[in-house]
């Protein structure tokens, strides 16, 4: 694709970066084959080709409007279109770039600064989401059916373990919202890598990864998100006290892994944000390291065996991170049952907060994925995100859980 990019943005380090993305991609459209959006409204403008010529169009100084914002508003940054695209397009870095000018240009409805600003200011803050959550669980009989389907129930945990001491550590996030949406998440990890002779800390103050506020168009505040994440696990990395940090929500892992390229050119952090994403791996990958061993206690253990399981890899898992298979070799691994998932590459609609700036995308997506991992009668769906599970358990009677608590119940008692 020829560019001509426009003063403002050409001599700029997002020129550079963006013209040579908008370079790499030779128009097949392969992408739009894999595109949730472009399937379901069957526009070339909410597909990512089309993301891409109107991104290119206001890059080389053409006039944009709401419609734009509009277009690039719908994409959910599944990033399908990457793994299909054939010419190896890094279109979510276009898009982020995209949007970032497009947010400075197109000034948006009273509403949508209201929603954009409370997401941005409330969600990142676990001081602030916790009691916001808690009053919305109180006051669900009160609110609109819409809202109220999307409160949770209140969740609980499991203790952690009580094994200090262990030579070998690993460290995690506590996160901003899975503390109070799905807080056994972590502690189920802490006690299945105890069994392995592994010591899960998590890192205090550490807080929101960025993702969340990068993804909203507010990439300063995103990138002081991430500096703290750093300050935060630095003194561990630079003591040699942990083997690396493990990251349970797979979005969080997706965003922690950029952090190297996000803060390149940031003097303080370049060095610290490149190794501590050298240093992050999914839970999976962890456990797929330390194979041998779990496999020995899961022989030694009978439960669970042949259990009916639907398995949703969440994009930030399969797309992003490049993770595939691995937690469907974990489930079997451990005895379960895993039911066939049709179109198992598409998103089911949560994407960070799409489920509220989009909510009728989010909706049918939402629909469309539950149904196809309903076909095969699970007794449980399981995913790899927070942010998946909760959307996916609000519209499900089924349980909705994260697949390591899976492994955790097969290894009660063992170890």
């Amino acid at each position: 694709m020829q560019t001509n990019l426009a003063d403002f943005i050409r001599d700029t380090s997002a020129g550079r970066e963006a013209d040579a993305i908008l370079r790499s991609c030779v128009h097949c459209g392969f992408c739009n084959a894999t595109c949730p959006t472009f399937q379901l409204l069957g526009d070339e403008l909410d597909g990512p080709r089309g993301r891409i010529y109107l991104i290119k169009a206001m890059l080389e100084g053409q006039p944009v409007s709401a419609t734009t914002q509009l277009h690039l508003d719908r994409c959910l940054s599944c990033r399908a279109c990457e793994t299909t695209c054939p010419s190896g397009v890094n279109y979510h870095r276009l898009l982020d770039i995209g949007r970032e000018v497009l947010e400075q240009r197109v000034p948006r409805s009273a509403r949508s600064r209201a929603t954009r600003f409370l997401l941005r200011a409330v969600l990142p803050r676990e001081r602030l989401f916790r009691p916001v959550l808690r009053a919305s669980q109180m006051l669900q009989p009160l609110l609109p059916r819409a809202l109220a389907g999307k409160v949770p129930k209140p969740a609980t945990a499991a203790p952690w373990p009580r094994s200090p001491g262990r030579q070998r550590k690993l460290i995690t996030l506590a996160g901003c919202v899975q503390p109070a949406l799905a807080p056994n998440t972590n502690a189920a990890t802490a006690r299945v890598l105890d069994r392995l002779g592994i010591e899960l800390v998590e890192v205090k103050g550490s807080a929101c990864c960025g993702a969340l506020r990068y993804h909203l168009d507010a990439q300063p505040q995103a990138l002081a998100d991430m500096r703290r994440v750093i300050d935060a696990c630095w003194p561990y990395v630079v003591s040699g006290r942990v083997e690396g940090v493990v990251m349970t929500a797979s979005g969080c892992g997706a965003h922690v892994r950029e952090y190297g390229a996000m803060l390149r050119h940031d003097p303080a952090y370049a060095e610290k944000a490149a190794r501590i994403a050298a240093l992050t791996r999914d839970v999976s990958e962890v456990m797929v390291a330390e194979q041998e061993r779990l496999l020995v206690l899961l022989a030694q253990t009978g439960r669970g065996g042949g259990q009916r399981v639907a398995f949703h890899s969440p994009c930030t898992l399969q797309h992003a991170q490049k993770i595939r298979g691995v937690v469907e070799g974990l489930l079997l691994a451990a005895g379960y049952q895993l039911t066939p998932v049709a179109d198992g590459h598409l998103c089911c609609g949560s994407a960070g907060t799409y489920s509220i700036t989009q909510p009728e995308l989010s909706r049918q997506l939402r629909e469309q994925k539950l149904a196809a991992m309903r076909a095969g009668s699970p007794a449980l769906l399981v995913t790899a995100h927070v942010g998946c599970q909760r959307h996916l358990q609000s519209g499900s009677r089924r349980p909705v859980r994260h697949w390591i608590e899976l492994i955790d119940e097969r290894l009660r008692g063992v170890g």
